[in-house]
Parts: structure tokens; C-alpha cells; sequence
């Protein structure tokens, strides 16, 4: 039996481990997801082979003033009274989100870096290297600040891809900075994009789209068919033995109507093993070329080959005995 003492001091165990429980669980953070002022949104294009993805949030202009000058007296003013980060403020140092932006000075003022958005950095990811308006820009990832001005706007790549804003903005971390020049509309935009209506077989034309402003700048692959081969060359050396790899380059050629790399590519496979695949390749490839009698040995050859995988040939035996008839 337990005595009433040790009864007591059981419960006021319980008590304290149900209350303790409790706090905790009331200092979890509760996971809520509400509406932002400024949504995220994603723009991603290839160039190629190269994939280039912009993550962002969207401010919205909301009848404030966004570009213009900010006077050195307001940015002293601003400093003094640590509204922004210490010292932030000089030379190029942000003022975004100062209290008074939008009303007492621009968003994102001329001289000043700026998120290129809202909420975290601007964030560009990019899985090759390009030229970015003709400069060098290595593969990775990147924070995207902006610095405008009158004439021309900064555009800064910098490599602490996430971070907060651009208050703790560092500029010996920057890869590249770019000039770009505006174009000033007469249809303002409420909010904030980025868009990639340009593209070409080697590069894209980026825009940023903010109340009267589009700036652009270009993102280039150079010398792509290097770059092709090089991704190429190490899909080859990591896989050897697999014939389908080489197959694939050869097919990738074929559709290009490069018929003799394609031919190469495919030679490569059959080398590595004969399948009923990539013989139907090189029988279509030869077709294509005007040599039929080829073209007719080669597939019958990949027939036999499949029959023995025991893969469905039927359509592509009827293929061949239509070419045989017009022979």
C-alpha cells in the first residue's frame, strides 16, 4: 500500500512533470504558413544544356517611391540614429527597409545596394560557366544585389548565395559585377518579376521588371559544343560498358540530322555490345545516308539480334521488308 505522504509526493511529481511538458510544448513555434506581403516566385530557363534558375520574392510598389537619389544628409541621418545596420549605410551600403523608405527616400536608391527583391537575397543558380553581359561568371550559386543609378544600374553577383536581404552584404564575397542600362516604360508594374523572354541556342536575355524599369542583362554559353562534349566524355569515362550512353549521344545526333557524328556514336556502341537498339539505329542511320543495300543488311542483322533479347521487332521488320519490296 502506498502511504498517503508517498501518494502526495507522487502527484506533485506527475504535476511537475505534466506542467513542465506543457511549457515546452508551448514553446514549440507553431508551424503556420500565412500569406506573404511579397511572394516567392521561381524563373528557371536552359541554355543548352545549362540550367539558370532565379528565385525571388515580389514586392509590390504600393504607391511608393522606388528609384531616385537618397541625399548624404539622409544617410547620415540614418546612421546616426542606427536605424540600419552599423556603418551599412556608407559608401554603397544598403538602405533598404530603412524606416522612411518608399515615403522619405527611394526603395531602392541610386548608389545604394539592394536585394534585387524583397525578404532574402535574390538567389541565381547556374550549373555551367557563362558570360553574364560578357564577363566570366563561374557555375554555382549566387546571392543577386543591384546598385542603380541614373544612367546605370550595378548588377552584383555575389557568392553568399543566402543571406538576409543585403544588410549583411560583403563586398569582397562578390564573383562579378556587370553593368546594365534601364529602360524607362510609361506602363508602370505593380509587381516585382523576372522574366526570360530571349533565348537563343546559346544564351538567354534576363529581365528585371519593377514599376517603370526593365533592366536586362545576358547570360551566354560559351563555346557550348566543347561543353556538350566535355558533359559527354565524363558520362562515357563513368560508365564504359553501358552501350545505351553512347547510343543516346548518337540518337541526341541522328535528331540533329548530324548523321555522321551520329554514325560515330553509334559504331562506339555496337563496339561495346551489339543490341537489337542500337543496330536499328545505325540501320536507320544508314537509310537516311541514301545506302539502303546497308541499311537492309544491318537491319536484318538487328532483327535477329532482337528476336534473341526477345524484344518486339514486328514494326521494324515490316519496315524493312517494305524497303526490300521497293528494291
Amino acid at each position: 500500500m502506498i502511504s498517503i505522504k508517498r501518494a502526495s509526493l507522487l502527484a506533485f511529481s506527475v504535476l511537475i512533470t505534466l506542467a513542465t511538458a506543457s511549457f515546452a510544448f508551448a514553446q514549440q513555434p507553431a508551424k503556420v504558413r500565412l500569406p506573404q506581403a511579397s511572394p516567392s516566385a521561381t524563373v528557371s530557363q536552359t541554355i543548352g544544356i545549362t540550367d539558370v534558375a532565379i528565385t525571388y520574392h515580389r514586392p509590390a510598389v504600393k504607391g511608393r517611391m522606388v528609384w531616385g537619389d537618397i541625399s548624404s544628409d539622409k544617410v547620415a541621418a540614418l546612421i546616426k540614429a542606427n536605424s540600419v545596420a552599423p556603418a551599412a549605410a556608407e559608401g554603397e551600403g544598403t538602405v533598404d527597409g530603412a524606416p522612411g523608405s518608399g515615403k522619405d527616400f527611394p526603395l531602392a536608391p541610386n548608389g545604394h545596394v539592394w536585394r534585387a527583391g524583397a525578404n532574402e537575397a535574390t538567389k541565381i543558380t547556374i550549373s555551367d560557366d557563362v558570360l553574364v553581359n560578357g564577363q566570366k561568371l563561374p557555375a554555382g550559386a549566387y546571392s543577386l544585389h543591384i546598385i542603380p543609378g541614373k544612367d546605370e544600374f550595378t548588377v552584383v553577383f555575389n557568392k553568399t548565395a543566402d543571406q538576409w536581404g543585403s544588410f549583411r552584404y560583403d563586398a569582397k564575397q562578390d564573383a562579378l559585377r556587370v553593368k546594365a542600362k534601364p529602360t524607362w516604360l510609361k506602363d508602370s508594374q505593380e509587381q516585382l518579376s523576372y522574366d526570360i523572354p530571349a533565348l537563343t541556342a546559346n544564351s538567354a536575355q534576363v529581365i528585371l521588371r519593377w514599376e517603370k524599369i526593365a533592366l536586362p542583362f545576358t547570360i551566354e554559353v560559351p563555346n557550348q559544343d566543347a561543353l556538350v562534349r566535355s558533359k559527354i566524355d565524363a558520362a562515357v569515362a563513368a560508365n564504359p560498358g553501358d552501350p545505351q550512353i553512347l547510343l543516346t549521344v548518337a540518337n541526341a545526333y541522328f535528331n540533329d540530322d548530324k548523321l555522321e557524328e551520329a554514325m560515330v556514336w553509334v559504331e562506339k556502341s555496337i563496339k561495346v555490345k551489339e543490341t537489337f537498339a542500337n543496330l536499328r539505329t545505325k540501320a536507320n542511320l544508314l537509310l537516311s545516308m541514301g545506302k539502303k543495300q546497308e541499311a537492309i543488311a544491318v537491319g536484318e542483322q538487328a532483327i535477329a539480334r532482337g528476336k534473341a533479347e526477345g524484344a518486339d521487332t514486328t514494326r521494324f521488320e515490316k519496315a524493312i521488308a517494305d524497303l526490300k519490296a521497293k528494291m
